[in-house]
């Protein structure tokens, strides 16, 4: 039953995605092994015993030398088709349990995140976050299957974010592990979480005071986060062994600025019935533009860094954002992009930030995966030599804010030519794509730009 609801995912994922060709044939023989299926598990675990426990030091862990990957270009298309085609999924799902809601999610931190664990599964949950994640690719030969090393991938992944060219620490990710005090964990997942994050905190708990425990850990995130992050573990309960949290904070700017004294207070419609005021910027200038009659929506580029941009949708008049949600595949993203065509335009856009937080667990339940991949029939004998070892709760923070300011002020002089008049006063959707690679780095709907 479950390898027939397995396959019945995996090909629901083909189906989604239409035609989907595996992207291994970028990389070299040598970065992608051939698995023995219903192998046993490699030789003995090797752990590490001398975690910090959380009440002695605040300081981020020790960042020790990555290995550079070779074939670098290769490998970060790999690894963005793979947690783009990922995202899209596990976003639909998101977006379908949250309708009524602003939502934000980042493929990226899902995908890095699900990777880590990844490290630390054993026999058929291995086999099952392969089929999940698109590391596992069926082979003509028997009995085998090529398997793309997740150490490689979580650096591919690191490198991906280091490609974005703007302000210092324009993307950053933080990673937050807890684990139980009688409990060790294994060197490879602890590297994992080293290639992955900017900065990352691995830390003991006596979990024996479930409470009291809670509050040490909510405390120190809210700490080592400079108060970004709060209150994210809720129900710790005194069984835990481990308790897993990212944050993935996207600061931007706008490649040219928009023009301050023309943001104005306008009305931005919910629904047919509900209107609130928000503040409207306005530039005026050449933008890349798509007008999709088949999805129903009006496109926009807006240039961030020197290669991050944001591609805004705008329903058309009377379409539903849903519909378009739900149409929301790779291919549809990289259409849009090779479409697009320069044009002059007025574009009106609200100030907005955002902040989510996303509990993985209950996500994958919402896909009927959660017991297979974190839940009773996930095997983590990989991720320590402790009986039993189980993955409690894993949540992902998103925070993305953006300003009106930007690296080239807006041109002010006149021109002769009229603009097409953008103006985006109901619901929109945006996502957040590193350009070199075209990874969405982050996905979100905005219903109210005051929530």
């Amino acid at each position: 039953m479950k390898l027939f609801l397995l396959m019945l995912t995996c090909f629901a994922m083909g189906m989604a995605n239409r035609v989907y060709i595996h992207p291994f044939s970028l990389l070299d023989s040598g970065d992608v092994a051939c698995e023995v299926t219903n192998s046993k598990d490699k030789g003995p675990l090797e752990t590490t015993h001398s975690l910090t426990a959380i009440q002695d030091s605040m300081e981020p862990d020790p960042r020790p030398a990555i290995k550079e990957l070779k074939n670098l270009t290769q490998w970060t298309a790999v690894v963005a088709e793979l947690q783009n085609s990922q995202g899209l999924r596990m976003y639909q799902a998101l977006s379908r349990k949250q309708e009524n809601i602003n939502v934000l999610f980042s493929p990226y931190t899902a995908f890095g995140t699900l990777v880590t664990l990844y490290l630390g599964t054993s026999k058929s949950t291995a086999s099952d976050y392969q089929q999940f994640l698109g590391l596992l690719w069926n082979t003509e030969k028997p009995g085998c299957a090529k398997v793309i090393n997740g150490q490689k991938v979580l650096r591919a992944l690191k490198a991906i974010s280091s490609l974005i060219d703007g302000p210092q620490d324009e993307l950053r990710t933080l990673v937050w592990t807890f684990v139980s005090s009688d409990a060790d964990l294994s060197k490879d997942f602890v590297h994992g979480i080293q290639e992955f994050s900017d900065t990352s905190f691995i830390r003991t708990v006596n979990f024996s005071q479930p409470k009291e425990a809670e509050a040490q850990v909510n405390s120190f995130i809210q700490k080592t986060s400079h108060s970004k992050v709060e209150n994210l573990f809720k129900d710790v309960s005194q069984s835990t062994n481990l308790l897993f949290a990212s944050s993935v904070h996207f600061k931007g700017n706008w490649r040219t600025a928009f023009q301050p004294e023309k943001t104005t207070m306008q009305e931005f419609r919910i629904d047919e019935k509900s209107t609130v005021k928000v503040p409207l910027m306005t530039h005026t200038g050449d933008y890349m533009h798509l007008s999709d009659p088949d999805k129903k929506c009006t496109v926009v580029k807006l240039g961030l860094s020197k290669r991050t941009y944001m591609l805004l949708v705008l329903p058309s008049e009377g379409a539903r954002l849903q519909d378009i949600e739900n149409q929301l595949q790779t291919d549809t993203i990289s259409k849009w992009h090779k479409h697009l065509k320069e044009q002059y335009l007025e574009l009106s856009l609200p100030k907005f930030s955002m902040t989510a937080v996303t509990d993985l667990r209950s996500l994958l339940s919402d896909m009927a995966l959660d017991k297979l991949l974190l839940g009773s029939d996930a095997n983590f004998q990989r991720l320590s030599t402790k009986d039993n070892f189980t993955v409690d709760k894993v949540i992902n923070k998103v925070i993305f804010e953006m300003s009106e300011e930007g690296k080239e002020a807006p041109n002010k002089s006149q021109d002769e030519r009229v603009p097409l008049r953008v103006t985006v006063d109901r619901p929109f959707l945006f996502t957040i794509v590193e350009g070199h690679t075209n990874a969405i780095l982050m996905l979100g709907r905005v219903l109210n730009p005051n929530l």
